[in-house]
């Protein structure tokens, strides 16, 4: 079971930056290609943002030409919520951390295998520990 995390709107306000907060707790979306791991090849584990869950690591990341982070895996099945997002006129499934609810991207089932699934993720709701 993963440990909940809960602040409030002034909490996270003070801890994150205006874009983090924006895309992290209002379920915003930072420009394709401008984010800072959507080309990152260094090694390690992407953890949230906002509070420093494990959710992705970089032998799980792959180069999916949409200008953003992408995954097949998160670190654990349980790191990452999925619901789903009929926003913008559109059906998408999006996903969050499982300990915080950031909302950190959406998922696509059009990713290489072994799951077959793209996680394609904001670089402003995670941070790269890299591992040397």
């Amino acid at each position: 079971m993963v440990a909940k995390i809960e602040k409030t709107e002034a909490e996270w306000r003070e801890q994150l930056s205006e874009q983090e907060f924006e895309v992290c707790r209002l379920k915003g979306t930072e420009p394709a290609f401008t984010g800072e791991y959507f080309d990152c090849k260094e090694p390690g584990v992407y953890g949230c943002k906002c509070c420093g869950s494990e959710l992705f690591r970089s032998d799980a990341k792959f180069d999916s030409g949409t200008g953003w982070p992408s995954f097949v895996e998160p670190t654990e099945s349980d790191a990452v919520t999925v619901v789903d997002d009929t926003s913008h006129g559109m059906h998408r499934t999006e996903v969050m951390c499982a300990s915080c609810g950031a909302h950190l991207g959406h998922v696509f089932p059009d990713g290489p295998a072994p799951s077959g699934m793209r996680y394609c993720i904001n670089s402003v709701s995670i941070d790269l520990t890299s591992k040397e």
